[in-house]
């Protein structure tokens, strides 16, 4: 069952990024008084009382120009809509209610989404003057908040975790490959979507505008079913363009969390761009089986040289991920359409794979004979014990006698011997150091 997923929706300068960081207990967004900067990291992992949530950050919205305004602010409600379980609506409580948080509210308040009003920058501990305005949005009673003080976070987490649902509507189903379309706008998602459900495949069902995503689309592939995850839902409109990579994160983030595999699409005439090295972290982050399509393969011209330099292209600047297949297609042509699946229900057996233990500490213990562990002040690293603990993705537990003394070059060969031996192709591996006291 995937994790809730909380979204702060609100118009700019509300303290959306420092409402989000106080609930995280860290800096993760960018925060400043100008409006529309947050420029980093929009979603994270929290957790309040026994709930474990992903939350969003939905700022960045641009004040340059009024014309983009509201229709920037109608994708991010929308976007808002379409993704979260709970929404929280945040409103600046010193200023009252405007014409802008009307219209935010107008697009909220038609939806079946639980949507909390909260009353920011009520800093005195007494109640906001403008407090009684917010009853007219027919949304429930609101909640005042201080971001920056962190009064009354306690209060509005306790609120929204009431939303949560005890058991998930989505069915976890082994048997069932979920694979999200994940990449930055105008890469030929949508084209690959519908090569990907050609001829040869049974739809068996098209369900638009789910709780989550733009599209899921299950089939089946012989005896093999899949659910079909798109991301392409979001368009660039007339003007509106400051953002639209930001909207299409959050919406990737959303899909990201429940596919087992995700086909990261890059576009072969740009090559890597910051943008696909965010979305490809995020992936990564979340321990999903991942394979990089580079699209648009048949507008580049080639020589035998062409895809190798490709490939150390992509591998320098998704160092993190050499782990994902690659493969070169054209949704526009087919050219090696016909692998893609082959590929995906590789890397899903893969993400949930499991090892002998027997055998994995045999593997183990050869690798520490060939590449003694790093030492320090005379003490040595020793792995006693290691054991598989879960899949999707693999985690592995190392016994060890001291964390201090493992350096992150050593792990990483810990990690190269086990691919070596097992596979795992496709898939990210954990590693969680546990130290065993009084051993050396």
């Amino acid at each position: 069952m995937s994790k809730p997923i909380v979204a702060i929706v609100g118009r700019p300068n509300v303290g959306k990024s420092t409402l989000f960081n106080k609930i995280l207990g860290s800096r993760i967004s960018i925060v400043d008084d100008k409006p529309g900067v947050t420029r980093d990291r929009i979603y994270a992992e929290a957790d309040w009382l026994k709930h474990n949530f992903t939350l969003i950050d939905t700022g960045g919205l641009d004040l340059d120009s009024k014309e983009v305004i509201p229709a920037q602010m109608r994708i991010q409600a929308e976007l808002a809509v379409e993704i979260a379980d709970v929404i929280i609506f945040l409103t600046d409580g010193r200023e009252g209610l405007t014409p802008v948080d009307r219209d935010i509210a107008e697009v909220l308040r038609k939806t079946k989404k639980p949507v909390i009003v909260t009353l920011n920058k009520v800093d005195t501990g007494h109640q906001s003057k403008h407090f009684y305005e917010y009853y007219e949005l027919g949304m429930g009673e609101p909640i005042e908040i201080s971001a920056s003080l962190g009064l009354g976070i306690g209060d509005l987490l306790d609120e929204v975790v009431q939303y949560f649902e005890v058991d998930g509507e989505e069915d976890d189903d082994d048997d069932v490959i979920k694979v999200a379309i994940i990449g930055k706008p105008n890469v030929g998602k949508s084209l690959l979507v519908n090569r990907i459900l050609g001829e040869n495949r049974v739809i068996v069902s098209d369900i638009a505008g789910t709780t989550r995503d733009a599209i899921d689309t299950p089939f089946t592939d012989g005896k093999d079913r899949y659910v079909l995850i798109d991301t392409a839902g979001i368009r660039r409109k007339s003007r509106v363009k400051e953002n639209i990579e930001r909207y299409s994160v959050i919406r990737a983030v959303a899909a990201i969390k429940r596919a087992n595999v995700c086909l990261l699409v890059i576009d072969a005439t740009e090559g890597v761009t910051e943008q696909d090295k965010k979305i490809a972290g995020y992936s990564h982050e979340n321990g999903k089986g991942m394979i990089i399509l580079v699209n648009k393969w048949d507008l580049i011209e080639k020589d035998n040289k062409t895809m190798n330099e490709f490939i150390k292209e992509i591998r320098n600047e998704l160092s993190y991920i050499t782990y994902a297949p690659i493969l070169f297609v054209s949704a526009l042509t087919g050219q090696r359409m016909n692998r893609i699946l082959e590929e995906v229900k590789k890397v899903a057996n893969q993400n949930s794979m499991r090892t002998s233990t027997g055998i994995l500490n045999e593997v183990i213990g050869e690798a520490l004979l060939l590449n003694q562990p790093p030492s320090d002040k005379g003490r040595r690293l020793r792995i006693f014990y290691v054991t598989q603990t879960s899949i999707r993705p693999p985690t592995f537990v190392l016994f060890i006698n001291d964390k201090d003394l493992m350096h992150f070059s050593y792990l990483r060969y810990i990690e190269n011997k086990i691919r070596e031996n097992f596979g795992f192709e496709g898939t990210p591996i954990n590693f969680i150091l546990r130290q065993r006291m009084g051993r050396d």
